[in-house]
């Protein structure tokens, strides 16, 4: 058990690809996380079109520190974050968990997104219909 992906992408993700990288005979339980590009920003006036994602060099093994972290016992775990241009409707980052019992796959697939949002080093900037545009994550 353990991380069976951990990855920084400028390629499409795939959810088919994170639960086929977590499924195991032992596993009874997979939770995925899909956080998607949505449309709005509730601090932001104005309609988001497009996300850019950029990483930190670092971005990558950051990553992968994490999802082994994240992992305890007979848990495994799948994460991927996209960087570049991103539509409405993309998705921006997978996380997939399975365990032997849904709680623990559940408890750890919400674990390590919470933590890859608070510390991958990676900043969006938002662009938005009128052509204007706003960071966030760069304190």
């Amino acid at each position: 058990m353990g991380v069976a992906l951990a990855r920084v992408s400028a390629e499409a993700l795939s959810v088919d690809a994170h639960v086929a990288a977590v499924t195991g005979a032992s596993h009874g339980a997979i939770a995925a996380f899909i956080g998607q590009v949505r449309d709005h920003d509730p601090s932001v006036d104005g309609e988001v079109t497009h996300l850019e994602y950029s990483a930190h060099p670092d971005a990558p093994a950051v990553l992968a520190r994490l999802a082994r972290e994240s992992c305890s016992g007979d848990t495994t775990v799948a994460v991927s974050h996209r960087i570049g241009l991103l539509a409405v409707g993309e998705a921006a980052i997978i996380a997939a968990a399975a365990s032997p019992h849904r709680a623990d796959a559940f408890d750890t697939c919400r674990a390590l997104v919470e933590r890859v949002k608070a510390e991958l080093p990676v900043w969006k900037r938002e662009i938005l219909a009128d052509g204007s545009h706003t960071w966030v994550g760069i304190q």
